[in-house]
């Protein structure tokens, strides 16, 4: 396919998966905020229907598609990142995703937030490149590196390598899971739907009784 051609699709694919996106709501900041604090499971549903999704999708390439040499960066300094993303997430009220759509839609807390979040990349990239160089995946060696807040491997191989064991296996297992605290979910729902229909009728009854 030409790059024109490439990019008729990737704008095609994009504006669809953005109006899906903007349709639902759908926000990975939310699922886990609102399921904490308010008790509401909408995108806390989406997120693990799209984790069920995706997790069958990987493991199925990596164990039947040319994903088998597939190798990983690993490290302590991943897990830092994305705490520190995930604090910001929280600060911002949204995830990237929803932080674009929010944009679009005019908010301006969203553009602020999305106009950082550029500028705090580009300045990071100025200090990595200059403080810690070789990049990342060179120093990765499984030692403690403290001045670049790394503990990892580079190249780290897959499970599916290392054991021979299929990596759909795995994606099962992790699908399993993710179904069951779907179907929890459901039936707390359920649950509490029930309860609230059994409020109503006994306070209807009580009305009627009173008249």
């Amino acid at each position: 396919m030409s790059p024109i051609g490439q990019c008729i699709v990737a704008f095609f694919f994009g504006s669809i998966v953005g109006l899906l996106v903007q349709r639902s709501r759908f926000c990975n900041t939310a699922a886990l905020r609102d399921a904490m604090l308010f008790k509401t499971y909408r995108n806390t549903k989406a997120l693990l229907v799209a984790m069920m999704i995706l997790t069958l999708g990987f493991t199925t390439f990596l164990t039947f598609g040319e994903g088998n040499p597939l190798h990983f960066d690993v490290g302590l300094n991943q897990v830092m990142g994305l705490f520190l993303f995930g604090i910001g997430m929280v600060l911002a009220g949204a995830c990237t995703v929803s932080t674009w759509v929010k944009a679009g839609e005019g908010n301006v807390g969203a553009i602020w937030a999305l106009l950082f979040t550029f500028i705090g990349m580009f300045l990071f990239s100025l200090l990595w490149s200059f403080s810690y160089w070789p990049p990342a995946p060179g120093t990765m060696t499984g030692e403690p590196n403290l001045s670049g807040l790394q503990l990892g491997y580079t190249n780290a191989a897959t499970l599916q390598e290392k054991f021979g064991i299929p990596a759909i296996l795995f994606g099962l297992v992790q699908f399993a899971v993710l179904l069951g605290i779907f179907r929890a979910i459901r039936h707390k729902e359920q649950r509490t739907e029930q309860a609230a229909s059994a409020r109503m009728t006994a306070a209807a009854e009580q009305r009627t009784v009173a008249d």
